[in-house]
């Protein structure tokens, strides 16, 4: 098996540990809120300290990744991670939580960024797209952490227990999966700016990756209340919002890399946001939530290869190196993530959640028209 082979494998499991994670964080977010007693307007508070952490992170990630290498980032920043998640439920107070979100989101964007670093490297070395087919086991890996969180009680696991699982086991796999990596070569003081901001042809890339991300954060987060108060769903079928929507995008992750060997950039930025804004349209003009699961499953299709082509443009930009690139578009797209919840909500607050959800048709269809000029000479 040669490195790049070797390497391929172990950034594979590592994207699969990171999903797992998030969807670990996800999958407790109810009990972290009984657990400390919160209200709505703290615990989106600490969900706003991790949103912090990872902002704080992203600044520093180009510099802090050129220095140490991916390799080094990946395995520490892996296992303060898995120990945040870890540590959720270990203390009674709510600021031990706030403390433990700031890490979680400090050390999940370094990691992340480590974990794209290492991928753009493998693709350039194995002379193929393999970016979508990491982000896949990421979207898979979520899929497992979910399914994982949602069996635990019936399997006798306490919350607690169930936490330690599934973050031990993470822990273990990164830091064995850490000692395949390539030792990617660091950039030391090249750079004319050191932090990961966004400059130049980065700006529009970091533009349409928080507008992809907020769509899909619009999926995960407002699904499922869709189906339930728009289209009348019962509880079984309103779940299904969800399984169609990321088990779509997983499967066009792990198709992706196909793909893009046969299609530009240009072209498969330009067919995605077409993609995602149909089904989301079709999904919101149809009043019948068997075509609202065929519509999100569309989104997930169109969605689904959005930032692995963004990173990967990110990371070819002349001057500047993958990290920072990476970095810089990651910083912006994650602050879209952070402002498309309430967004959507403040419209469906005001109006209706069909209205707040034309806006993933409106920045689907933004991303398909503005293509060509992002992903110039990819």
């Amino acid at each position: 098996m040669t490195p790049v082979v070797g390497a391929s494998r172990a950034l594979r499991a590592q994207f699969f540990v990171l999903g797992v994670l998030f969807a670990t964080w996800g999958v407790h977010v109810p009990t972290v809120k009984g657990h400390y007693g919160l209200s709505e307007q703290t615990l989106a508070i600490a969900m706003l300290a991790s949103g912090a952490g990872a902002l704080m992170a992203l600044a520093q990630a180009g510099r802090i990744v050129g220095r140490w290498g991916p390799r080094a980032v990946a395995a520490a920043m892996g296992v303060l991670c898995c120990a945040s998640i870890a540590c959720l439920l270990a203390w009674p107070a709510y600021a031990a939580l706030l403390a433990v979100m700031l890490v979680f989101g400090i050390t999940g964007s370094l990691f992340d960024v480590a974990l794209n670093t290492e991928a753009t490297e493998i693709e350039r070395l194995a002379g193929k797209p393999l970016m979508s087919g990491f982000h896949g086991m990421f979207s898979l890996g979520g899929m497992a952490g979910a399914g994982l969180g949602s069996a635990a009680p019936a399997l006798g696991l306490s919350p607690q227990s169930h936490l330690l699982l599934a973050t031990g086991v993470g822990a273990a796999i990164v830091l064995l999966a850490s000692r395949a990596m390539l030792p990617v070569p660091k950039h030391e003081g090249g750079e004319k700016h050191p932090l990961s901001l966004p400059r130049g042809p980065l700006v529009l890339l970091g533009l349409l990756a928080s507008m992809g991300l907020i769509a899909e954060g619009a999926m995960y987060d407002w699904s499922v209340l869709f189906m339930k108060q728009e289209r009348a769903s019962e509880a079984s079928t309103a779940a299904l919002a969800y399984a169609s929507f990321s088990g779509a995008m997983a499967l066009g992750r792990f198709g992706g890399d196909w793909v893009r060997a046969r299609m530009s950039g240009t072209r498969l930025m330009r067919a995605s946001g077409v993609l995602a804004a149909a089904g989301m349209a079709l999904a919101l003009a149809v009043p019948s939530p068997l075509v609202a699961l065929l519509g999100f499953a569309l989104v997930g299709l169109g969605l689904s290869n959005v930032v692995p082509v963004l990173f990967s443009a990110a990371s070819q930009v002349p001057g500047v190196s993958p990290a920072h690139g990476i970095a810089a578009v990651s910083g912006v797209g994650y602050l879209g993530m952070m402002a498309g919840p309430p967004l959507i909500g403040l419209i469906a607050e005001h109006s209706s959640l069909t209205a707040g959800l034309v806006v993933v048709v409106a920045f689907a269809t933004f991303m398909a028209f503005s293509a060509r000029r992002a992903m110039r000479g990819h």
